[in-house]
């Protein structure tokens, strides 16, 4: 009887033991919208179920993920059309946050838009990841943004963490070149996949990566304590954009930081003394003009 017992916990603890081992790293909400066509709606209620499983049931890493570790993110696709049967057309939008150390508070890290969406699915289809290989375009992509996301969270937490995962994107963006999709390819445009990824690993882009870090490390997670000193370390952090803006201005990627951080920025600053916000204002304004009239909110607030 004993034995009997035994035997049954030691088997308990191994199962639950690899399924902790093999934690996944996403947690992650899919939304797949097709209010701009008619169509059945069966096929997208099973593309978006497809999709979590993807998202949520692939171990990315070799890394190991409590539940409470794991990567809070959403995909967002929006079908514009219906090609034929299996093939549609559209956008993809997704967004990842992490939360900041002694809060309730959680911070975006990504924040993209993909024009670049056209994907063949049939009602049966599994999605499934495998390394090295294309298999549909649909995969490809989603796999591609998995990496972004696990690398930008790795980012925030230690410079350059995130490496090893936008080189597994580069990977994925070098072997799907040839799918005959757009998005994959630097001649089709200075915003796609393409770019967004090999920014992030060109020497050039480092004093982003570096404020993106400190943004977070130095910032953000000491906030919950030392406001104003955490302001201070995320102004220095923002200055480092503007060596890179004097070159390459308004480039893709840094884009890309203040589509995720422009709200959060504002709401930061609208409480500093009056000279730091003139300050930062100014910085914000040349480095990132599109938001100018967002920026102006911070002088304005009491």
């Amino acid at each position: 009887m004993f034995k009997s017992f035994l035997s049954f916990t030691c088997t308990l603890l191994l199962v639950l033991t690899q399924s902790f081992s093999f934690a996944q790293e996403l947690n992650c909400t899919v939304q797949v919208s097709d209010q701009q066509i008619q169509s059945d709606k069966t096929i997208f209620e099973l593309m978006q179920k497809a999709i979590r499983e993807l998202m949520n049931n692939t171990k990315w890493t070799d890394d190991v993920f409590s539940e409470e570790e794991k990567i809070d993110c959403s995909i967002l696709i929006n079908i514009t059309e219906k090609l034929s049967a299996n093939d549609f057309k559209g956008t993809i939008q997704v967004q990842s946050s992490r939360p900041v150390f002694g809060t309730g508070y959680s911070t975006n890290l990504i924040s993209v838009k993909d024009n670049n969406f056209q994907i063949q699915f049939n009602q049966f289809d599994q999605l499934l990841y495998s390394e090295n290989a294309y298999t549909t375009e649909l995969v490809a992509i989603l796999s591609f943004y998995a990496y972004m996301i696990i690398g930008m969270d790795y980012d925030s937490f230690s410079l350059k963490g995130g490496t090893p995962y936008f080189e597994k994107a580069l990977s994925i963006v070098n072997i799907s070149a040839n799918s005959g999709r757009s998005g994959w390819k630097s001649f089709e445009s200075k915003e796609n996949r393409y770019w967004y990824v090999n920014n992030q690993l060109d020497q050039f882009f480092e004093p982003l990566r570096e404020c993106f870090y400190e943004y977070h490390i130095k910032g953000f997670d000491i906030m919950g304590e030392k406001l104003n000193e955490a302001r201070t370390q995320i102004t220095t952090a923002l200055r480092k954009i503007e060596t890179i803006h004097n070159t390459r201005p308004n480039w893709y990627n840094t884009k890309l930081f203040f589509y995720a951080k422009t709200d959060e920025i504002v709401n930061l600053y609208k409480s500093a003394p009056q000279p730091e916000k003139a300050s930062i204002v100014a910085l914000l304004k040349k480095v990132n003009p599109a938001n100018s009239s967002k920026y102006n909110r911070i002088l304005t607030a009491k």
